[in-house]
């Protein structure tokens, strides 16, 4: 059966190659267009003057931020099965370290990891619930940044611009609040789409059933990984979880910005966040290197912030949030804890197959 598949695989194999040469010919371009015009001994000027206090109590809150999204996980799994919270922290911080060194694509590290240390978890459900996560961390910046839209007051020069902003905030949150109800309504009703779902598959005789199950599967985990949005108690923790986290984020992201000296406080240091979660959408290699020291500067020059001290601000807050899961990744990965032969032979398109 494999063998029949080779061909596709091979094909699957070169465009993931491909893709990926694509992602860093991107990473690149956003990253000279950021530099252009840049005074790097400027750049370099403020990076010299920043408080070194400040930045390694910011780097300090942000390992502890690797820590909650690992309770937060575990909470997120117990739909779904149980583990530790020790082979969670390393699966994360691994994960992540992945997403700096390769990009959006070293998301599925992390659903892989996890089940190499514990095999209890099932992939599907590590998969389904990294989901989630997105879904939580999605909905919880749009709403704390469309929230803080409302006091927030920008230079006075920048008043106009600043309607614009607030609207695409609005709309943000509102398109965020639709999605959540569509996923409440799939999970109470995840039963009867499924049914419908299996006999429309079985009417479609040319549909392969291998796929069939495989969609309907995932489905299947999705719903009761969903249980955390109507089970009060899990909605709880998993808030609760969420909340810790990015006031971690926000607050070490707000000692950053002091160490440059900047006279900011938490409603400014919401607004940049915003801007450097939107440029880490894109999916370069590097932890998006380019789209997020571009999107984040571009906050910061909405602040009125100089150009040189914008742009080594988001060179250090991009090193702040993604450094640490890096030097654990390397950490755990000299100790032993990551075999990276089994872990390319779990992610290659064969396996994915199977």
């Amino acid at each position: 059966m494999l063998w029949s598949l080779a061909p596709e695989l091979k094909a699957k194999g070169y465009r993931k190659y491909i893709e990926f040469a694509a992602l860093c010919l991107l990473a690149a371009a956003l990253l000279w267009w950021f530099g252009r015009n840049l005074d790097w001994v400027e750049v370099r000027r403020a990076l010299s003057t920043a408080d070194p206090f400040l930045l390694t109590v910011a780097i300090l809150i942000i390992c502890l931020a690797y820590v909650a999204r690992a309770f937060r996980w575990g909470a997120l799994l117990k739909p779904l099965g149980r583990a530790r919270l020790s082979d969670l922290f390393v699966a994360t911080t691994i994960g992540f370290g992945a997403v700096f060194l390769i990009g959006r694509a070293g998301e599925v590290v992390r659903p892989v990891v996890l089940p190499m240390r514990d095999p209890r978890v099932r992939p599907s459900a590590a998969l389904v619930t990294i989901l989630i996560e997105r879904i939580y961390d999605f909905v919880a910046v749009a709403l704390v940044f469309a929230v803080n839209l409302i006091w927030f007051k920008p230079p006075l020069a920048l008043e106009v611009s600043f309607s614009r902003v607030r609207l695409v905030g609005f709309g943000l949150l509102a398109a965020t609040v639709v999605g959540l109800a569509f996923l409440i309504w799939f999970r109470k009703n995840s039963t009867k789409l499924l049914d419908a779902l299996n006999r429309l598959f079985a009417r479609w005789s040319f549909f392969p059933q291998r796929l069939a199950k495989l969609v309907t599967g995932i489905l299947e985990q999705l719903s009761s990984g969903l249980r955390v949005l109507v089970n009060a108690r899990e909605l709880a923790q998993t808030v609760g979880w969420t909340a810790l986290l990015w006031l971690g984020i926000a607050s070490a992201n707000l000692l950053v910005l002091r160490a440059f000296h900047l006279d900011v406080g938490m409603a400014e240091t919401i607004f940049v966040l915003g801007w450097s979660l939107l440029g880490s959408l894109v999916p370069t290699p590097g932890g998006a290197a380019g789209a997020f020291h571009a999107a984040t500067a571009a906050g910061l020059l909405f602040l009125g912030v100089r150009k040189e001290t914008a742009a080594a601000l988001s060179i250090v807050l991009h090193l702040v949030d993604f450094g640490p899961a890096v030097l654990f990744g390397l950490f755990y990965f000299i100790r032993g804890d990551l075999s990276i032969s089994r872990l390319r032979t779990l992610i290659s398109p064969a396996s994915a197959e199977g």
